[in-house]
Formats: structure tokens, sequence, C-alpha cells
């Protein structure tokens, strides 16, 4: 009887899934007649896959069958679709929190009739701060509308209600705030702030209006409105040195050259639809910040082409390199209607610190127009080619001499 009952407890015998595939296996090349040992391993994977019944699934002998498919590499933006995501300005409303209300509560205990008044005042309002962050390249994250927490009203037993917490909006270094045209403040260093709106103040309890004339005051005042203002946000880039000139110049090609920066180049104009700031590094760990501003045509300070939508832009650049196009029939012309965008935008800008860069030198006519230009101009004239990166130590170099000039005029520079 024990052996019978061990026999019923005793489990069952499985087979294994490696005797199982090895079965199936001599099976197949029993009725095929084929040999193993006439493929590789994987073939054989391939060949003897079979559906086993019972609990066994698909068996294979390899693990690139089930492996995992690595995803394609993710593509860089291209520059229309980088448009989507850069904003160089907002209008934006601010709405402070209210204050909470203050409340009207006598005190009550057993054997205490005459507990007096204890309404507690109400919290104040939370305020709106805009601050400057290195981390935030654009706008694009700022809303229209920003409210802030009301504060809560007031409680019995002398308790004050909680405060609004206070609302930041943060926007990147060389933000503008204007009101009505008006700048009111710009937020060019990281963790700068400024305070937009105030929040309103908590009303007062009846325990407040406790005096020697009245023992019993019923008296509670409500909390204050928020300020209200609306603001404009500009961002202006914050470079050393501008990349100036007409559309298809070769700017974007000239930064990809000395920078690491990638924007977008192609062969037609207006390739460039925002500013890209590209870091040349040298030996001695000193960085300069060079912006490739979007193209300029004639007109531009009327809001022609592009428009004083990317003028802006240069007002933050100390000096400025002037990108001519040595294709272009008269590249020296190109040189004079750029100077009288800038002054007609903002007087003396092109006044700045600047030098000439003559680009495309890699064409046969290039050198020709390149004598010519040095006869038109006064100002430093360093050919160049993008594309073959042609005299570009050079350039780099006199960069250099433009931003230790700045260091020595101005003071500190800006960091990267």
């Amino acid at each position: 009887m024990l052996a019978t009952l061990l026999t019923r407890v005793k489990s069952p015998r499985w087979l294994s899934p490696d005797i199982l595939l090895g079965h199936t296996l001599t099976q197949e090349v029993r009725r095929k007649q084929l040999s193993l040992f006439s493929h590789n391993r994987s073939s054989v994977s391939l060949v003897w896959r079979r559906k086993v019944t019972g609990s066994i699934r698909d068996v294979s002998t390899t693990g690139t069958l089930c492996a995992k498919v690595r995803g394609k590499e993710r593509k860089e933006l291209s520059e229309k679709k980088l448009t989507r995501y850069f904003v160089d300005h907002r209008r934006v409303k601010l709405v402070a929190g209210s204050g909470g209300k203050g409340v009207c509560s006598f005190h009550s205990e057993p054997r205490k009739e005459w507990g007096g008044p204890d309404g507690g005042n109400g919290g104040d309002g939370g305020s709106i701060i805009i601050k400057a962050d290195r981390f935030v390249k654009s706008l694009a994250q700022v809303v229209p509308l920003y409210r802030a927490e009301n504060g809560q009203s007031g409680g019995s037993k002398n308790c004050y209600g909680r405060n609004g917490s206070s609302t930041y909006i943060h926007v990147p270094l060389g933000t503008v705030v204007k009101e009505q045209g008006k700048i009111v403040v710009d937020l060019s260093d990281h963790g700068q702030e400024y305070l937009a709106v105030f929040g309103g103040t908590g009303g007062k309890g009846n325990r407040f209006f406790l005096s020697n004339e009245n023992r019993a005051p019923m008296t509670t005042t409500p909390g204050l409105e928020g300020q209200e203002r609306a603001l404009h946000l500009e961002l202006r880039t914050m470079a050393h040195a501008g990349l100036v000139g007409f559309p298809n110049a070769g700017k974007s090609s000239l930064l990809r050259a000395i920078s690491n920066a990638r924007p977008a180049v192609a062969a037609y104009p207006f390739t460039t639809l925002n500013p890209h700031v590209g870091i040349v590094k040298y030996r001695d760990h000193e960085q300069v910040a060079v912006a490739d501003i979007p193209g300029i045509i004639q007109g531009a300070h009327v809001n022609r082409g592009l428009g004083i939508s990317f003028l802006r832009h240069i007002e933050r650049c100390r000096f400025l390199l002037f990108v001519l196009d040595l294709s272009a029939t008269e590249p020296w012309t190109q040189f004079q209607h750029l100077r009288y965008e800038l002054d007609q935008y903002e007087p003396g800008l092109s006044q700045r610190p600047q030098a000439i860069i003559a680009n495309k030198m890699d064409l046969p006519e290039a050198r020709q127009k390149l004598e010519t230009l040095k006869s038109h101009v006064t100002q430093r004239v360093i050919p160049v080619s993008a594309l073959t990166g042609q005299n570009t130590e050079k350039l780099i170099l006199h960069l250099r001499e433009l931003y230790d000039g700045y260091l020595q005029g101005e003071g500190k520079p800006t960091r990267w």
C-alpha cells in the first residue's frame, strides 16, 4: 500500500527541451536522408526549426534569430524642423496670485466662556519671477499665460493661511524683457532673476482688530488681488563674434569649418532660419563664441526678407565678421549694403571692431576679385575657403586678436 501511495505522489517525468529537439532532428534526418554534419549551425537551425506539440514553443539553436533588432541611428534635425523648436520672442500675460481672506472666529473651549477672537490672517499670493538659465536655449517652452498660486484663507485658533508658491519662468541668457516697447530688464547672467509681478497680500482675521475698545471684533478683510502685467520677451543671441553676410555667402559652412557647430548647409539661399552659435576653442582653454546670423538682404531694416527679427541678434556681438561671396559680380558692394542695413537698424552698429572674410577662394575667378576688393576697402581682408578649409587657421588667430582686444577694453568675458 505504501508503494502504491509513493507511485501516486511521484511526479511525472517530462522530456527536456534538448532531448526533444535531438529526437526531432534525428527523425527528420532519417526521413529526408540528409546528413547533419554537412551543414553549419546556422543552416541547421533554419532548416530544422519546427513547432513541437506540447509545452515547447518554436526552438532555435542560434541567438541571431532571437536577438533584438537595434534601432536606426538618430538623424540630425533639419533646419526646417529646428524652426519649430527655436523661438526668439514671446508675448506673455502674467497674473500673480491673490491673497487669502481673513477669518472671523472665536475661541471655544470648555469652562472658558469668553475665549475671545482667534481668526487668523490669509496667506499672501504667489509671485511670478523670470529667471535666466544657461541650459535653456529658446523661448519655445514659454506659454502665453501664467497664473501664480493664490494664498489660502486663514483658520481658527489664530492659524494663518499658507502663502502661494512663486512661479518661475526660465528663459535663455540674453533675454530682454520689454513693456510697451521699453526695455525693463536685460537678463544676461546665469541665475539672474526679475520679479515681474507681486502676489496680493493676505486679508486680516478678526483677531487682528482686537483692541481695548472692541473686545469682540467681527471685522475681517479679503485678500488683495495679484498684480497683472503684459510683457514681451525677446531673445538676443549671446556671442562674441557675429557672421554677417548676404544669403548663400557660406556663413554656415564657415562656422562648420572653425567650430563644432553643425548648422544646415545647402546650395540655396536662406538655408539658415535660426541663429547658430559655435564655440572656437584654443590651446589655453579660452573659448570664443561665434554666431551664424541668418542672411540679410537690402531693406532688412524695414522688415524685408527675414527682417529685423534677426538683426537684433547682432546687437549682442562685440565684433563683426563680414562674410563676402567672391562668386558675386561685385563683392565689395555687398560690404557697403551690409554696413548700411546695420546703421539703419541701430546707428553705430557697423562701427564695432570688424574684419572682412572673402569666402569661396577655391573658385577660379576669386583671386582676381580679391585684389579688387582690397582696393575698395580699408578693413583687413582674410581670404578663406570654407569648402576646402584654406586659410581658416589665419581666421581663427585673427578672431583671437579681436577677442583679446575686447577683454582689454571691457573686462570680463562671457563664459560658455
